[in-house]
């Protein structure tokens, strides 16, 4: 349940606790105290068999539960995990008809609506060996426009009602750096856009007034916290969703931390203006830099190969930007002083993230902490660059589980040795900061810490976990949940631990993580999250 009313207006103690942290060199450290200021930080944290403060304000029993710190998402899309909580959620559909069948019921109750929008589809589940078709969506959907996104948010899939509306046609003609799938003619759309070319329908959406958006932050926050989810790194804020941003902290209904990451250099100025903004609303809210795409997604063929897909040999991905635009982009906002996150999936966007800020490294000095989103499939001889130039690499190991035969088909087995290479990227001394792109996977972080320990799905397949080598011991994956994302966004003498100084952003939770194994640490349940000393989630309110 959701919780409001519980702060911490004076010094607290919760003692009583089995509490575990990492510390500055990523052990693991154990305590049985802490004591939380008023303004919603740590002012100590007692070690077995020191003396406990005795005069205190507050005090809080832990009933010897489990502490731990809250969680912080390196990637995710705030608004994309409050809207899909609102509209049509396909997500867990395993076939088209099963799809179909959702959409039918979505539309039946909900008469009103004037654009049926969803997202969560995924064509590898469903076996289907293509994109589906606007007829397979008119046959359940004729008389309103429908516009569901992919699961991977790079393509989408258009009813001919919404075809009809946004002008498309058989002469229509995609974007540089965008697709339109077409029908065996080759002339008329199918129904399905990648990339940049799903702009020609999305310009004909009605799209989301003021209080749409505050009410999906509320249920963004609710299903963040809910997972023990304490901060996130929002990739892609548009002005309009930090507008959203302000309007909660303005209302004092700003729980989990956002540090925001402008969607392109328009948002970017339009939100920041001369630079970053400081840290906002008690640590709540920061505009760090800037979001850019130089790819699109392995599923949709976007990514941007050096070689072309096995599975469609006369592709070789999207790339939305050449050399020069990328690095002119990444120029303007590093003359601002603006963190730069470069997605990039393929191995070739990838190669060329890291051109690009070899060639940027020296002229812009400082602590520039340049990432690279996502990194799924490097080629092995530029794995050690991540290191060598300090490129902070911001991975999903969900994303793994759910792309690794998919990505057998899409490369063929002799391509994929830098293939979601956790390992490999922290041998190299590169920072990993681990997330997980909801909502294109589940905001689930304890399912995200069993994957980077297994390489394994929730089925414990494939047997020994593929590509084991690159699997992580635990320190290395909570390091990746905590202190490596906390690092990630500028923010580790704020968050990412328990320790003195730090913000109060704690969980608790039914086990031990350090001696559960990858599928019961997956079956983690949180009891409790509390951040800057504030409960705002208790699982036993929720019964």
């Amino acid at each position: 349940m959701w919780v409001t009313g519980s702060v911490a207006q004076a010094d607290t103690l919760f003692d009583n606790v089995q509490g575990i942290t990492l510390d500055e060199e990523g052990r693991v450290e154990r305590f049985v105290a802490v004591l939380v200021g008023n303004d919603g930080t740590i002012e100590q944290v007692y070690r077995r068999g020191e003396d406990l403060p005795r005069d205190v304000d507050y005090h809080e029993d832990g009933r010897g539960r489990v502490m731990m710190p809250g969680l912080f998402d390196a990637h995710v899309h705030v608004m994309g995990i409050g809207f899909g909580a609102l509209t049509l959620d396909l997500s867990q559909t395993r076939s088209l008809e099963e799809a179909q069948a959702a959409i039918a019921a979505y539309v039946a109750e909900n008469p009103d609506r004037p654009w049926i929008l969803g997202r969560g589809w995924n064509q590898e589940l469903w076996g289907l060996g293509r994109f589906p078709t606007a007829a397979e969506l008119d046959a359940v959907v004729p008389d309103r426009p429908v516009w569901l996104e992919r699961v991977d948010g790079h393509a989408a899939w258009a009813n001919s009602k919404a075809l009809e509306i946004a002008g498309i046609t058989a002469d229509s003609v995609a974007p540089t750096g965008g697709r339109i799938e077409r029908l065996a003619d080759g002339k008329t759309p199918s129904g399905v856009f990648v990339d940049a070319a799903m702009e020609l329908v999305q310009q004909a959406v009605m799209p989301p007034r003021p209080v749409d958006r505050d009410l999906a932050l509320v249920e963004a926050q609710k299903i963040l916290a809910a997972q023990g989810i304490v901060a996130v790194a929002d990739m892609g804020t548009t002005i309009e969703d930090w507008q959203s941003f302000r309007r909660a902290g303005d209302a004092g209904s700003l729980y989990v931390r956002i540090v925001s990451y402008a969607a392109g250099i328009d948002n970017m100025v339009l939100i920041g203006g001369p630079g970053p903004s400081p840290w906002l609303y008690q640590d709540r809210l920061k505009l760090a830099g800037v979001k850019l795409y130089l790819d699109g997604a392995l599923g949709s063929r976007g990514a941007w190969l050096k070689e072309p897909y096995s599975d469609a040999p006369g592709q070789a991905g999207l790339p939305l930007l050449t050399p020069a635009q990328l690095r002119n982009l990444m120029s303007r906002a590093a003359l601002s002083k603006f963190q730069i996150a470069v997605h990039a999936i393929g191995d070739a966007a990838n190669a060329d993230v890291l051109n690009a800020i070899d060639d940027l490294d020296d002229t812009y000095e400082g602590d520039r902490r340049w990432r690279i989103e996502h990194a799924q499939i490097v080629d092995p001889a530029d794995l050690a660059r991540f290191g060598a130039l300090d490129v902070i690499t911001s991975m999903q190991p969900l994303h793994q589980t759910s792309d690794m035969f998919m990505a057998e088909a899409r490369l063929g087995p002799d391509r994929l040795d830098g293939a979601y290479a956790w390992k490999s990227i922290l041998e190299g001394r590169a920072v990993l900061a681990f997330g997980s792109d909801a909502p294109v996977e589940p905001a689930d972080a304890f399912a995200g810490l069993a994957v980077a320990m297994s390489r394994q799905n929730a089925n414990g397949q494939p047997f020994g976990g593929w590509r084991s080598g690159e699997a992580l011991n635990f320190e290395q994956a909570l390091a990746g949940f905590t202190t490596g994302a906390a690092y990630a966004a500028f923010a580790e003498d704020r968050l990412g631990r328990i320790a003195p100084g730090l913000r109060a952003d704690f969980l608790f939770v039914d086990r031990d993580p350090t001696m559960a194994s990858p599928s019961q640490l997956r079956d983690t349940r949180v009891l409790e999250t509390w951040i800057g000393g504030r409960k705002v989630y208790d699982a036993s309110a929720a019964n």
